[in-house]
């Protein structure tokens, strides 16, 4: 059993007891344990602070990029050790512990090309500069973004370990605020191995990432106005955090991605059996199955036209019955278990309260037959599809998210009009899907969607075959949704550096003001 640690303060620290445990979700087996007791979490902050922030603010962009590089090879180079640290504590299969991992190394990598580009620069300008006053050509404004001179604090959530770690740490790193990390204790195990990579590697300035392996204690509580916090887990923990006194009176910045009840809808000119069809029902599958539908952006609610919800169900069933679901380390299995037995109860409680309004139509959640599985045990589930018959007058299938293999179709009158108002429903979302061919159509519906969402994947039969799927989250566009989503953004290519610099306007010589900040 490996004991974690977490790397602050320039070393090592190990907890002491009470220790939480870390569990195989195969085979409920204990893997790991941890423990924040002890750690001085004011110092922390305080080290990220005086130590690393200065240390990155000296670097131009192209050497933080440079760093990024670093410590995307580094950890590219220990991929297949990885892969197998996925496995066992999230149960991922080993496609799914391959798309977590490479997600962070390929975000680090991009975010590593930006630095690049913007060459030997520490700060970026908003803007060109322009006159404030008539008839005077020398007095101008100029808007400058310059590093905040405190922490991100960076919380994310169990589902990616990998990805959720090194995505926020790739934009606050480039734009040059130190990190402080805390991935989900239940796997944090594969985040804590990565930190030894880099650590071992000897990639990271003193004070510019540290990374706690456990519980947060108190540390929210020594936020102060300079520092960040960025959030990726539950709606309701999202909201405690944004009310922190500390923070508060402080006004320190405060990004939340939460809850997404996403949805995917198919355009009334697609037939049964077009492209078109065929991408919407493996896309659907997919999404309901990667990472065993525990994504932050997963299709939940699937819109149809009135007249194909029979056929969707038919062929999408046809599609999950081919998904293997088992150990993730036997062959031929598709699908692992769920994170840990507290999501299995999750789950099963959601389907049960899903089921008020909407009929299951595959699948069970209390019944799976799962490969290789040791007496019963293990967080294994089954996908599970349900039909709701009257969408617009139901609630829950709009408000209760189940973060796994879950999904419910709905069907819509074949208008945009109807089809916007069932996505609004979801209280908004970080991303939601098109298939459809008919522009008026499409133009309709993303417009008044857009309001609802952080991002649209509008598919037509010239790109199906090109896109990315439904949940996939890229680096160049913005991560984040709206409403019950959490309102915040993140990535989205140099956009996402905003959260970690304070725009300020400068008034003054405009010969100065360039020569002097336009390229600092």
């Amino acid at each position: 059993m490996v004991r974690l640690q977490s790397y602050v303060l320039g070393g090592w620290h190990e907890g002491a007891a009470p220790f939480r445990t870390l569990i195989d979700p195969s085979t409920e087996e204990v893997v790991a344990e941890t423990s924040t007791a002890g750690i001085d979490f004011a110092a922390v902050l305080d080290h990220a602070r005086t130590v690393g922030g200065p240390a990155l603010r000296a670097m131009t962009f192209a050497e933080r990029g440079a760093l990024l590089k670093a410590m995307s090879k580094a950890l590219f180079a220990e991929r297949e050790s990885l892969i197998e640290v996925a496995m066992t504590n999230g149960g991922n299969t080993r496609g799914d512990a391959k798309f977590d991992i490479d997600g962070a190394t390929a975000t680090l990598s991009y975010y590593a090309y930006l630095g690049k580009k913007l060459g030997d620069r520490r700060v970026l300008t908003d803007g060109e500069s322009e006159a404030l006053l008539p008839n005077n050509a020398r007095f101008h404004g100029l808007h400058l973004k310059v590093p905040k001179r405190g922490a991100a604090i960076q919380i994310n959530a169990f589902n990616f370990p990998a990805w959720g770690t090194f995505e926020k740490a790739a934009v606050s790193l480039l734009a040059g605020v130190p990190v402080v990390t805390k991935p989900a204790t239940a796997t944090a195990w594969l985040a804590y191995e990565m930190t030894r990579v880099l650590v071992d590697a000897d990639i990271l300035p003193a004070g510019t990432f540290q990374f706690i392996g456990g519980s947060p204690g108190d540390m929210l509580s020594h936020v102060q106005g300079q520092d960040v916090i960025a959030f990726t887990g539950s709606a309701d923990t999202g909201a405690k955090i944004r009310g922190g006194a500390g923070h508060v009176a402080g006004s320190a910045a405060v990004n939340v991605e939460a809850d997404s009840l996403n949805a995917t809808v198919l355009g009334p000119d697609v037939g049964r059996g077009d492209d078109l069809w065929h991408w919407f029902v493996q896309g659907i599958r997919l999404e309901m199955t990667q990472k065993a539908g525990q994504k932050c952006t997963a299709v939940r609610r699937i819109l149809v036209p009135a007249g194909l919800v029979e056929a969707l169900v038919e062929d999408l069933s046809a599609e999950l019955d081919r998904v293997v679901i088992g150990d993730p380390r036997e062959e031929g299995v598709r699908m692992g278990p769920l994170s840990d037995m507290s999501q299995l109860r999750d789950y099963r409680e959601g389907v049960a309260e899903l089921s008020g309004e909407a009929v299951v139509v595959y699948g069970s959640p209390t019944e799976v037959d799962a490969k290789r599985r040791v007496e019963g045990k293990g967080a294994f589930a089954s996908p599970v599809l349900l039909r709701c018959d009257d969408p617009h007058e139901a609630n829950r299938v709009h408000s209760r998210e189940v973060f796994g293999p879950v999904a419910t179709v709905m069907a819509y009158d074949g208008t945009a009009g109807d089809a916007a108002c069932l996505v609004a429903r979801g209280g908004g979302s970080l991303v939601s899907s098109i298939a459809t061919s008919d522009r008026g159509f499409l133009q309709e519906l993303a417009l008044e969607a857009a309001a609802w969402n952080g991002r649209l994947l509008l598919v037509d039969k010239k790109v199906h075959d090109q896109v990315t799927p439904h949940g996939m989250v890229l680096p160049s566009c913005q991560h984040g949704g709206p409403g019950r989503a959490g309102g915040g953004a993140e990535l989205g290519g140099l956009r996402g550096l905003d959260l970690y610099l304070q725009r300020s306007a400068l008034q003054g010589n405009s010969g100065l003001l360039k020569k002097l900040f336009s390229e600092a």
